[in-house]
């Protein structure tokens, strides 16, 4: 009888374990996508201002311009979500249609509205913090350096919590997101200058 309990505790103490760790695995899905999207958001909206920002140096033509790539960017991000995001939930219905008898089970189903305002949510916080980082400052030379210092730290921090939740190496994975971020903001400062310079 008390082997037979041990049993039933080992079997449901099992079965918990499995839903946690099924449970975090997803969550850590999102919250993956979520830190890609925020990067996004971030790496973009910065490379945008700079590149105006090497062309004109008024404040606020920064600010709309960042502004207008947030949210044609957040736009964009959510439409293309909800595209994909439709095509999978098409698809396991019509699988668990072939598979249950037309019986489908809405609840393990992709939500299309959901994962689009998640996107969105995520690109709009990553690009609001060059936008915050220039909102104030008036002075050319410290409001690119405030957006440059903004975005990279904020780029370390995406890049750690990448690789965490990605259980990859930390010091690697914040270095690739650093540079790469730094390399968007040079070539678009860079290249908007140089041409900005021989047409305007």
């Amino acid at each position: 009888m008390e082997s037979h309990n041990v049993n039933n505790s080992l079997n449901v103490d099992m079965e918990n374990n499995q839903e946690t760790a099924f449970d975090y695995s997803k969550r850590a899905q999102w919250l993956r996508a979520a830190v890609l999207g925020a990067n996004d958001g971030l790496v973009s909206t910065a490379s945008l201002m700079m590149g105006v920002g090497a062309v004109k140096q008024d404040v606020k033509v920064m600010i709309l311009s960042g502004f207008a790539g947030l949210v044609a960017g957040a736009c964009s991000m959510a439409i293309g979500e909800f595209v994909s995001v439709y095509s999978q939930y098409d698809i396991e219905v019509a699988q668990m249609k072939r598979e249950n008898g037309g019986h489908v089970e809405k609840e393990k189903l992709p939500s299309p509205m959901q994962a689009a305002a998640a996107s969105a949510l995520a690109f709009s916080l990553g690009a609001i913090v060059p936008l915050m980082a220039a909102a104030f400052i008036k002075e050319y030379k410290v409001r690119i350096g405030a957006i440059v210092a903004a975005v990279s730290l904020a780029l370390v921090m995406f890049g750690w919590l990448g690789a965490f939740l990605g259980k990859a190496p930390v010091l690697k994975s914040s270095s690739r997101v650093l540079i790469g971020g730094w390399l968007a903001m040079g070539v678009t400062f860079g290249l908007t200058k140089l041409i900005g310079s021989h047409s305007l």
